[in-house]
């Protein structure tokens, strides 16, 4: 309920984004969504803490969510970035390359990026839904040189394999995965020119979910023998040993993208820069609160407080991590 509710109730606060687009490495191009937060006296521009907000699967930066996240930040003092997925910022493709949660190479171009343009700000990765397994991945795989101080998720999907079986469930299919395997099919048409030149696109709009999608388009895509080969490589869960910097996990028990029983607690509670915080109810990025709950909710407060918290006191942040991780 949460998780409908929400698309339909929840407030847009205004942002004001200035757009930015830069060259991927294979010849591509990535929107950057930029709110600069240059009237904030808090902090000096080169110094001005920034945030780096990965949305969901379909998602960009104008989905309600990222908005409250960059009121949030805003609000602080923050400046903001939002790293709209290929294809899905309103940017034509350049490359017949889009996405997956398991290809890091995206977020570590913007994150060189903004680095390379605010070397003295402090960086937190934000990452909602795939978003955040893109950002674990990305933490797990650059370990200590990640050039994030911290990581915070919000209802992520910790088991691909789990996640699928769920939203396979006859009511989760009706309300949840068919919507999103319509929304990635119609982004594949948009793109069809470029994209047929190496997938046989007819046989991916036939897809009805999204493990048909992935089985057909971005296992191959990518390069995976298979899509069980692509939902091992893209599950987070069984990584968090390699992460270095303090993560604050937040999902919801009653999360149909997300189960329960593939949250990673028992591995979690024995690593000292990880907190996983697991709500009775929620729902996927609903965590909604009240009669009507139309503004700030719980996951935004949750977002709002930790990032102020990491941003504040880095160096005890540091000492609580220091004898976790690895850059191997």
């Amino acid at each position: 309920m949460q998780t409908l509710v929400r698309v339909f109730i929840k407030s847009c606060p205004s942002v004001t984004y200035r757009n930015e687009m830069i060259r991927t490495g294979d010849g591509g191009q990535l929107c950057l969504d930029w709110a600069d937060n240059s009237d904030s006296a808090n902090y000096s521009r080169s110094s001005r803490p920034t945030v780096l907000i990965l949305p969901g699967l379909t998602g960009n930066s104008q989905q309600t969510y990222v908005l409250h996240m960059v009121h949030q930040a805003i609000r602080h003092g923050y400046r903001c970035v939002v790293m709209n997925n290929r294809g899905f910022g309103g940017e034509e493709l350049l490359t017949p390359l889009t996405f997956c949660a398991a290809n890091t190479q995206d977020v570590e171009t913007v994150v060189n990026h903004v680095k390379e343009l605010h070397p003295q700000a402090p960086l937190i990765g934000a990452g909602v839904s795939l978003g955040g397994m893109l950002l674990l991945n990305y933490l797990a795989r650059k370990g200590r040189d990640s050039k994030m101080i911290a990581g915070v998720t919000l209802s992520v999907s910790w088991n691909s394999f789990e996640s699928s079986k769920s939203l396979e469930q006859p009511i989760n299919k009706l309300l949840f995965n068919r919507h999103l395997t319509s929304n990635l099919c119609h982004a594949i048409k948009r793109h069809r020119k470029i994209l047929e030149k190496v997938i046989n696109i007819d046989h991916v709009l036939k897809a009805r979910t999204i493990r048909e999608f992935d089985e057909r388009f971005t296992s191959v895509l990518f390069g995976y023998k298979s899509c069980t080969d692509y939902y091992q490589d893209a599950s987070p869960g069984y990584k968090l040993p390699q992460m270095a910097v303090p993560i604050l996990c937040l999902n919801a028990a009653d999360d149909p993208f997300s189960p329960k029983h593939a949250f990673p607690v028992s591995l979690a509670q024995r690593l000292p820069n990880v907190a996983l915080l697991v709500t009775s109810h929620g729902g996927h990025i609903g965590f909604l609160e009240g009669l009507f709950p139309h503004g700030e909710g719980y996951m935004d407060r949750v977002f709002s407080q930790f990032i102020r918290a990491a941003f504040e006191h880095q160096e005890d942040l540091k000492e609580a991590c220091s004898s976790s991780g690895s850059s191997d």
